[in-house]
């Protein structure tokens, strides 16, 4: 095969940008020689992570539409995206794309609309169980539409679906690490149990809350907790620990930089529902307590927690009663080894492997064809 050349398309949060950056790296493992491009939404996290991950991106002056859609301010939006789709088909005719490949996201319409209207090929990827609405319109321009559940005809159609899962990051399966080094990271003995919080980069305000509510149950629980705050709220929980007391027997961070210890300290992870959180507790094996996020489009990380908790692959807290239920209910799970070997066994059964290497194949097999 001559060099191929593909455009990934997405971004706009980190269940998007994750993905989008294994199928590149899975992309060069198959062929070093792949020439890959991303185009992102200007001042959308895409565009420093993305580099930071060693490729190119392009941004386009795209913006996500404000519900509900009669809304007058859409009319400005929409010129963004004609602006946008005008700029990205002159990016695909420098660079020449062989493949398009979507991840959803504000620039991932303007971007595989314009790649099928020059002829190109496009792949999409949806990370949920709700699929978004870029991905749903793009359903009928897309060669192959890869997914991480069941039961996705009812979006897309049926012929052109392949369940792949989803990808994830790639180090967090270190094989030689024991349970006891994982802990040590943290300054906890194994011998304990190990409750991971992690709301994503910024923080979950709900998870944090439900943290300080009960902040004296856990200084006297027989546990430990790592429990990662988020940027955004670094600064309050701080200021918060300071006044009730810092108990012991939690560790606490606004970022974890070695999730792969924190993954295999844990016993129980707490954790917003996004497609790529899900993903990673399947792929370990981990029992998990869901509290999906009420800020999302269509609902869709009940629609993710969901699909595990009824093959008894997880536990849910709704946001709304988390601040007085998470805690006590992840104190009581975390004390019962059947229920958490029952959990972490069915969520294993749910996982997807190889996923970053599956969708990269068949971006190359649309070369070919």
């Amino acid at each position: 095969m001559q060099q191929p050349r593909i455009i990934i398309s997405g971004g706009g949060t980190g269940g998007h940008i994750s993905p989008a950056i294994s199928i590149a790296n899975a992309l060069k493992k198959l062929n070093p020689d792949t020439e890959i491009l991303f185009v992102g939404a200007d001042s959308r996290m895409e565009m420093q992570r993305i580099p930071q991950a060693g490729y190119k991106i392009v941004g386009l002056p795209v913006r996500g539409l404000i519900r509900p859609l009669w809304n007058i301010r859409n009319v400005g939006i929409l010129w963004d995206y004609l602006r946008s789709k005008r700029k990205v088909k002159k990016v695909i005719k420098d660079f020449a794309p062989d493949v398009a490949v979507g991840v959803g996201g504000y620039a991932s319409a303007a971007t595989l609309n314009a790649a099928y209207d020059m002829g190109i090929p496009c792949l999409i990827q949806e990370q949920n169980s709700f699929a978004g609405l870029t991905n749903k319109t793009l359903a009928t321009k897309a060669s192959k539409i890869c997914v991480a559940y069941e039961g996705m005809e009812r979006f897309f159609p049926a012929d052109r679906i392949l369940l792949t899962g989803n990808p994830v990051r790639q180090n967090l399966q270190a094989p030689t690490l024991s349970k006891e080094e994982a802990a040590k990271e943290f300054g906890f003995p194994a011998n304990r149990p190990i409750i991971l919080i992690i709301g994503g980069s910024l923080g979950a305000r709900t998870l944090n809350n439900s943290v300080l509510r009960h902040m004296e149950q856990i200084r006297n629980a027989g546990v430990r907790i790592i429990w990662q705050t988020g940027s955004f709220y670094k600064q309050h929980i701080a200021q918060e620990l300071e006044r009730l007391g810092k108990p012991t027997n939690l560790y606490v961070t606004d970022f974890i930089q070695s999730m792969d210890k924190a993954y295999k300290a844990a016993d129980l992870v707490i954790s917003r529902a996004g497609a790529s959180s899900i993903s990673e507790l399947c792929l370990l094996g981990k029992p998990g307590i869901l509290v999906p996020s009420p800020n999302v489009a269509e609902d869709h990380q009940t629609h993710n927690a969901m699909a595990l908790v009824n093959k008894g692959a997880a536990l849910i807290v709704r946001d709304a009663e988390a601040e007085e239920k998470l805690l006590p209910l992840a104190l009581a799970t975390v004390a019962d080894s059947e229920a958490l070997r029952n959990i972490g066994t069915n969520a294993q059964a749910m996982a997807l492997r190889d996923s970053d290497t599956i969708i990269a194949q068949e971006v190359l097999k649309l070369i070919r064809r």
